[in-house]
């Protein structure tokens, strides 16, 4: 069944109307969820921990950063954007003295409650705003009069207002410009973890890294390696993410399409599916959250070592030195032409004039 949609003309800014929204946490997200709500004319008050850079920045942007306990003391709603492995701690600190009678509590992402960290008191209202963007882009589609869409869910309504509050919280960030859909806080954090970890993260670096070692290993360049395995993937992103899969396959070439169908279920098979199974269940019954609140709680000795591993990989070097001659990606000027330097006067401006040609040429394709 189609998730429900809902706009603007379905999301009125009434039920935040005279309360105080806190942000906890002035990072991707909050400086943008934050800046997007007073714009929308919310009252926002922000936490952040002194001496930080994000302290610096939410003062940079009109705030006057308060401790959590603070900012948990003077707002009615209260949104944690802290990165999950540390919400549970800050929350029972300082916030949860705060939860009074009616307050509500709100996330970006389900995981803290779907897997019982963070117990709110029953008479408050718990729920979700999750922009399906990370926060540069929602605070930039909202500047731009546009909107990046959002995944709303409601997990306590005690005071039968929640969903009104959480159509309001969404459509003041801007995303009853673009779309609302209504989802679970069950739904929202076992599909949020397995698109990371089977596709948009893990699945894809991991494709990346195997196909430039496999052309490494057979002799290949690495140049040519990471052009053919890395570069030119966000030509494909682009037309999957602007028109979708099959529109896609139809602006690449027949050559390329005919390999797509008959050699993409060899690479990813049953056997992939069965593993995409397995991690499903894994978060499902909470095996990975368990895991990762132990890695975080022991110091992080194997995600440090993974991260090292990665930054060294053969394909970032490489990357990086052919991301340095691309001007266009660090905002440098092209270097000027050599090519003419040191010939006659005459050579040089035919040559000028053989060269505006050509691009008078390749403007009028």
């Amino acid at each position: 069944m189609p998730a429900k949609v809902y706009y603007d003309r379905d999301a009125s800014l009434a039920p935040l109307r005279g309360k105080t929204v806190a942000i906890i946490g002035y990072g991707s997200q909050g400086h943008a969820q934050a800046q997007n709500l007073r714009d929308s004319g919310v009252k926002v008050i922000v936490a952040e921990m002194p001496g930080t850079p994000n302290h610096a920045l939410a003062i940079e942007h009109g705030f006057k950063p308060l401790s959590a306990a603070e900012a948990a003391a003077k707002a009615q709603v209260i949104q944690l954007l802290l990165p999950d492995e540390l919400q549970k701690r800050v929350y029972e600190s300082e916030i949860a003295p705060h939860m009074t009678k009616g307050k509500a509590l709100v996330f970006s992402h389900g995981f803290n409650i779907h897997f019982g960290r963070i117990k709110a008191p029953a008479d408050c209202d718990v729920y979700m705003v999750a922009p399906k963007g990370p926060g540069h882009l929602v605070r930039r589609t909202y500047v731009e009069g546009s909107g990046t869409p959002a995944l709303i869910a409601v997990e306590q309504n005690p005071t039968r207002r929640a969903k009104q509050l959480a159509l309001a919280h969404a459509a003041g960030i801007g995303a009853g410009r673009a779309g609302i859909l209504e989802t679970t806080f069950k739904e929202e954090t076992e599909t949020d973890l397995f698109g990371e970890q089977v596709v948009l993260c893990g699945g894809l670096h991991a494709l990346i890294q195997a196909g430039y070692e496999t052309l490494v290993e057979a002799g290949y360049q690495p140049e040519i390696a990471y052009f053919e395995c890395c570069h030119e993937l966000k030509l494909l992103i682009d037309l999957i993410y602007e028109n979708g899969i099959s529109q896609a396959r139809h602006s690449i070439s027949d050559t390329a399409e005919y390999g797509d169908f008959t050699r993409g279920p060899r690479i990813i098979n049953a056997a992939t599916k069965a593993e995409m199974k397995k991690i499903l269940e894994e978060i499902q019954v909470g095996q990975f959250a368990k895991e990762f609140i132990l890695e975080n709680e022991l110091g992080r000795p194997t995600f440090q070592k993974l991260r090292e591993r990665g930054a060294n990989h053969p394909i970032e070097e490489v990357g990086k030195r052919l991301r340095g001659m691309m001007s266009w990606l660090s905002g440098k000027k092209p270097a000027k032409r050599p090519a003419d330097k040191g010939k006659p006067a005459a050579k040089r401006k035919a040559a000028a004039k053989r060269r505006s040609a050509k691009r008078t040429a390749e403007k009028k394709r």
